[in-house]
């Protein structure tokens, strides 16, 4: 057969391939993906490119190494819902980064973290100040959680209710007060 021919012939058997297992292995986005599910896609890409370019390289091996990855990864995943420990191996810990309002510089050390790099992803949550923040942690995805202070907190509609044994004017006064802060 023509290398051409058959370049084009197993780039969309690939691709059907790797549609395939990414229906099997389920929805991720590139956000939310562990260390995990990066290493294992690259894997299999790198599989699937082999498959499509290394024509000296027969077929039916590659797609047993394809098979038995999507396989691993699916079981790994399985396991990882029903066990803890599992998850915990294959996923990891939510690092804190913010304790009481005081930066834990040992684990900002242990993720390799910058005051800078944490000042940014404060701010995209529009935190401006670290003063404002009483416990923040960085999930395995590296998405940054706020708990802001109590006096940093936006006024919600929840938090003007007037309750049954509030009058009016106190009301009104602890409206103004809020706003004032």
């Amino acid at each position: 057969m023509n290398p051409y021919v058959e370049v084009v012939m197993r780039s969309i058997i690939v691709f059907s391939s790797l549609f395939i297992a990414a229906r099997i292995l389920g929805k991720h986005t590139v956000s939310r993906m562990t260390i995990f599910d990066l290493i294992a896609f690259v894997t299999l890409g790198s599989v699937t490119a082999n498959l499509a370019f290394a024509i000296e390289i027969e077929t039916r091996y590659i797609f047993i190494v394809l098979t038995i990855f999507v396989f691993l990864i699916y079981i790994s995943a399985f396991i990882s819902l029903k066990s803890k420990k599992a998850r915990k191996l294959v996923a990891g810990d939510p690092t804190v980064v913010i304790e009481n309002g005081k930066i834990l510089e040992h684990n900002m050390k242990k993720m390799r973290h910058t005051l800078d790099y944490l000042n940014q992803q404060l701010r995209q949550k529009d935190i401006f100040s670290l003063d404002e923040v009483q416990y923040a942690l960085v999930e395995n995805n590296g998405l940054l959680y706020v708990k802001k202070k109590e006096q940093h907190l936006n006024i919600t509609r929840s938090s003007t209710v007037l309750s049954k044994n509030q009058s009016v004017v106190e009301y009104f006064a602890q409206y103004i007060f809020l706003l004032l802060i």
